[in-house]
């Protein structure tokens, strides 16, 4: 699934081809596309044409185009969506949820997602922030992200280290990924409790966060197969960057002793035995 990284480089990409565009016309080829839309598909239809984008945000793995109507364009990209910018005269691509045109004539904006766990909505008023995604935290490079905040949801927490990386309620857009290449560099185990998490551990985890993540969106994202690309149709190339991630009886890049990995919520977690020391009493 795309992480912040990668749908950090989306934005960007619609940013600039995008915005301040008139929609023309809007063409829904699969339903499922728009489900979140309770409101129907022809609705969805009714409230994007003849609007325009004026901003394209993001919180968490969640963008957000405000239109000039007020409302909002919401998209999740889900397992395997992608959001292209293409020729409008190129053929349709095989998996086409959605395609938008424009009245320039110029690219479209096509929804494609072979899985269809992703999809799109029209938010009603929903410019500033959409209802649907207001539970979801700020992420750690937002300028309104609260350190503090976070240092202390963690010692109430109760919980393992990785598990509260991941809890979108605490903090946003740190998936699998990229949760374990930040443990790896604050050398810290992905069941180490939290409540023994103290304000400089935190702040420690914070820094490796911010890092991996700016890391990687300087790179593009990490693509490890044809799903995930940017507008452009081209893959991130930050999986050359990884240190634990997939690299299971690899030596490690600090330490050289094999990287592990260990099952854990039906996904894995990929550590080092030696720069990740298992705490006495992990939390799963």
């Amino acid at each position: 699934m795309p992480e912040l990284p990668e749908v950090e480089t989306v934005r960007r990409g619609l940013a600039r081809w995008v915005l301040d565009r008139v929609v023309a016309e809007v063409v829904v080829a699969h339903p499922r596309a728009v489900r979140r839309h309770l409101p129907g598909e022809a609705d969805f239809v009714a409230l994007l044409t003849g609007r325009t984008m004026t901003a394209a945000r993001r919180r968490g793995k969640y963008l957000w185009f405000p239109l000039d109507s007020g409302d909002a364009l919401v998209a999740h990209l889900g397992m395997s969506g992608q959001l292209l910018v293409v020729p409008t005269d190129a053929p349709a691509e095989r998996h086409l949820r959605v395609r938008l045109r424009f009245a320039d004539a110029g690219p479209d904006l096509r929804f494609v997602d072979q899985r269809t766990f992703g999809g799109l909505s029209v938010a009603a008023g929903g410019a500033a922030l959409p209802d649907s995604i207001a539970h979801i935290a700020h992420d750690p490079l937002d300028a309104a992200f609260d350190d503090a905040g976070f240092a202390a949801g963690l010692r109430r927490r109760r919980t393992g280290l990785k598990r509260a990386l991941l809890d979108q309620s605490m903090v946003s857009g740190v998936g699998n990924i990229y949760a374990d290449e930040a443990l790896w560099r604050a050398r810290l185990h992905w069941a180490r409790p939290t409540e023994t998490m103290t304000r400089p551990v935190a702040d420690r985890v914070l820094g490796a966060v911010r890092a991996v993540l700016s890391e990687a969106i300087a790179s593009g994202g990490t693509s490890f197969d044809a799903l995930y690309v940017d507008v452009n149709g081209e893959s991130g190339y930050f999986e050359r960057s990884l240190n634990v991630y997939g690299r299971e009886h690899e030596p490690c890049p600090r330490c050289g002793r094999p990287i592990r990995r260990s099952r854990w919520m039906n996904r894995s977690s990929y550590w080092c035995p030696q720069c990740q020391r298992r705490p006495r009493h992990p939390h799963p």
